[in-house]
C-alpha cells in the first residue's frame, strides 16, 4: 500500500515510516523538510491537500508540537490543517486515516489538548457518517531516541541529586516504546481493524518520578537523592517557561502532567501481536548513538 505519512521526518514519524517499509509498504513523507515540502500552516483547506492524496491508499497524521512556536501555531498544526486533510480524504476516496493524538486530551483545557481534540472529533464524526475508516490513536508518553521528553527523562536520570515538582514526581504515566507504537500505527493504517478511538499505553503504569529512577538504575547508577520542589515554585517556573518558546517546561506542560495518563494495558499487546517493551527495559531500546546524545 502507498501511505501518506504527515510529519514523517519527525520523532514518531520516522519510526512509522520504518515500520511501514519493514511491512512491505510504500510510505510517502510530507513535512516542512520533505521534497516536495508541505507546511501544515499553509495547508488549511481541502484543496491544499488533494494533490498530495493522488495515488494514496491511506494516511497517517503524526504531526504534533507541544506548544505554539513562531510561525507554527498549534491551531493550524493540530486543528485547521488536519481537519482540512480529513475532508480532502473523504473527497478523494482515501478512506483509511490514522490520527495520532495523545492520552489525556479529553480531560484538560490546554491549547495542546483543545487543538488535538478538535481534529480527533472531526475525524470521528466523518467516520461515524461512513465517509472515512478513521482511527484516532491516543498514546501515553512515548519513549525513544530523538524524543524531547525522552531526552528530558534521561538528563534527569543522570543527575545524582534533583528536586522534582509534585506533578513530575507523582504523575501517573504508562510509557510506550516508540517502536511498539509505530508498529501499531502501521498495522492500523494497512490492515482491517476497528475504527474509532484507541488509547495506547505501555504494559505498566507508574509515576513519572519512578520512571526516572528506573532509567537511572538501567544505566547502572546508584539511586539519586530526590527532593520535592514546592508547588508554588513549580508554577512560577512554568510561567517563566511560557515566555521562552524553546523550553519544554511551561504552564501547559504542568497542566498536562497533572492529568492522568494511563489506560488499559491490554490494548497494546493485542494490537501489537507480541509482548511490548516494559518500563525496566526502555533504556536498552536506545541505539548506542542515542545513549550518547539523548
Amino acid at each position: 500500500m502507498r501511505i501518506l505519512v504527515c510529519g514523517g521526518n519527525g520523532f514518531l514519524g520516522r519510526h512509522i515510516v520504518s515500520a511501514l517499509v519493514d511491512a512491505g509498504h510504500d510510505p510517502v513523507v510530507r513535512s516542512r523538510h520533505s521534497d516536495p515540502a508541505l507546511n501544515f500552516v499553509h495547508a488549511t483547506t481541502a484543496a491544499d491537500w488533494l494533490p498530495h492524496l493522488q495515488g494514496m491508499d491511506a494516511v497517517v497524521n503524526a504531526v504534533g508540537a507541544l506548544r505554539d512556536m513562531p510561525g507554527q501555531p498549534l491551531q493550524a498544526l493540530h486543528a485547521d490543517a488536519p481537519i482540512a486533510l480529513f475532508d480532502a480524504c473523504a473527497q478523494a476516496g482515501v478512506r483509511r486515516v490514522v490520527q495520532v493524538s495523545a492520552l489525556g486530551v479529553a480531560s484538560n483545557d490546554t491549547s495542546y489538548a483543545r487543538t488535538k481534540r478538535a481534529a480527533d472529533e472531526h475525524l470521528l464524526a466523518l467516520t461515524a457518517r461512513g465517509a472515512l475508516h478513521g482511527v484516532v490513536v491516543r498514546p501515553s508518553v512515548i519513549f525513544g531516541a530523538g524524543g524531547a521528553s525522552t531526552a528530558l527523562f534521561l538528563n534527569l536520570a543522570r543527575m545524582p541529586a534533583l528536586l522534582l515538582p509534585p506533578a513530575v514526581q507523582d504523575s501517573a504515566i504508562q510509557p510506550v516504546a516508540v517502536r511498539d507504537l509505530a508498529a501499531v500505527l502501521a498495522r492500523l493504517a494497512t490492515q482491517d481493524t476497528p475504527t474509532g478511538l484507541v488509547e495506547i499505553g505501555g504494559p505498566q503504569p507508574l509515576a513519572l518520578g519512578a520512571l526516572v529512577a528506573s532509567l537511572r538504575a538501567q544505566m547502572g547508577l546508584s539511586p539519586a537523592a530526590v527532593g520535592r520542589l514546592p508547588q508554588w515554585l513549580a508554577v512560577a517556573g512554568a510561567r517563566v517557561g511560557d515566555h521562552i518558546p524553546s523550553l519544554p517546561w511551561c504552564s501547559d506542560t504542568l497542566a498536562m502532567l497533572q492529568t492522568p495518563n494511563v489506560c488499559d494495558p491490554a490494548t497494546l499487546p493485542a494490537l501489537l501481536g507480541r509482548t511490548p517493551v516494559a518500563p525496566d527495559a526502555l533504556y536498552a531500546t536506545l541505539p548506542q548513538h542515542g545513549k550518547r546524545h539523548a
